[in-house]
């Protein structure tokens, strides 16, 4: 008796032509995301720094209100969080404050402030993502004065 030939099964697996297939969908997919998904981050970090100013500015002007002058370019949008330098107006400023913390930009950097201002009665400005002044797109300027 001969022994009967073993049928060869056939393993399951992709071929190298389906993996490619595969693989250049992926990247077609990621693509995709990331063209939709970019401009919306720049826009976010645009949108935050404009809100973080708003709420500074709106600081500045309580702290007008209750101090009688605005906080010099010297104690800067410190003056908010720990009280002006002049010892005679300490004794007005409020112990929480004007604001619980001073927050950075989106870019990590801290927001200027500028008192008298160039563009306003204050100037509360961030320099953008490359930290200099003037620039486009996301490197631009973004201040109080702006709409």
């Amino acid at each position: 008796m001969t022994p009967k030939p073993q049928k060869r099964s056939k393993k399951a697996g992709f071929s190298l032509l389906e993996l490619m297939v595969v693989l250049v969908i992926l990247g077609l997919l990621a693509t995709i995301v990331v063209i939709n998904v970019l401009p919306s981050q720049d826009r976010a970090m645009v949108e935050k720094a404009t809100a973080d100013i708003r709420t500074l500015e709106q600081a500045v002007e309580l702290y007008r209100l209750e101090m009688l002058s605005y906080p010099s370019t010297e104690d800067g949008l410190e003056a908010l969080v720990n009280g002006p330098s002049d010892t005679a107006q300490a004794a007005r400023f409020p112990s929480n404050g004007y604001i619980r913390r001073l927050p950075e930009d989106p870019w990590g950097n801290p927001y200027q402030y500028l008192y008298p201002g160039e563009n306003g009665e204050f100037d509360i400005f961030t320099l953008g993502q490359d930290g200099r002044a003037g620039g486009e797109g996301l490197d631009a300027d973004i201040g109080n004065w702006q709409g």
